[in-house]
C-alpha cells in the first residue's frame, strides 16, 4: 500500500518565519517514522527519518526544508545546531 503524500505547510507561511538576515529557526526530531514539516505556535518543526549519526539528520533536514520552501537544497545552509535539536538555517533566494 502506498504512503499518502505529506501535506506541507504553504511555502509563504514558512517564508514568513525567515528573519531579515535570512535565518530560519527549526526544531528537529530525528529518527521519526516519516519526514514531516509543520508549523506549531509560530515555530517550524521538522521530523526526519534519518538518524542523528554522521550528520545524516542534518542533511535530511536541509532537503526537507528546501522541498517545503520550493527551493534547491543548495540554497539552505546549516549555521548553528549541528548536534542540537534546535537548529538555525540560512536561506538564500
Amino acid at each position: 500500500m502506498a504512503r499518502p503524500k505529506q501535506a506541507l505547510p504553504a511555502a509563504s507561511d514558512i517564508a514568513s518565519l525567515i528573519d531579515d538576515r535570512g535565518q530560519l529557526k527549526v526544531r528537529v526530531t530525528p529518527g521519526a517514522r516519516t519526514d514531516d514539516v509543520s508549523l506549531l505556535e509560530g515555530h517550524l518543526t521538522v521530523k526526519t527519518r534519518a538518524k542523528p549519526q554522521d550528520g545524516a539528520a542534518n542533511d535530511a533536514v536541509i532537503i526537507v526544508v528546501a522541498k517545503a520552501l520550493g527551493i534547491a537544497p543548495s540554497k539552505v545552509e546549516l549555521l548553528r545546531g549541528q548536534t542540537s535539536r534546535q537548529k538555525v538555517l540560512r536561506i538564500t533566494r
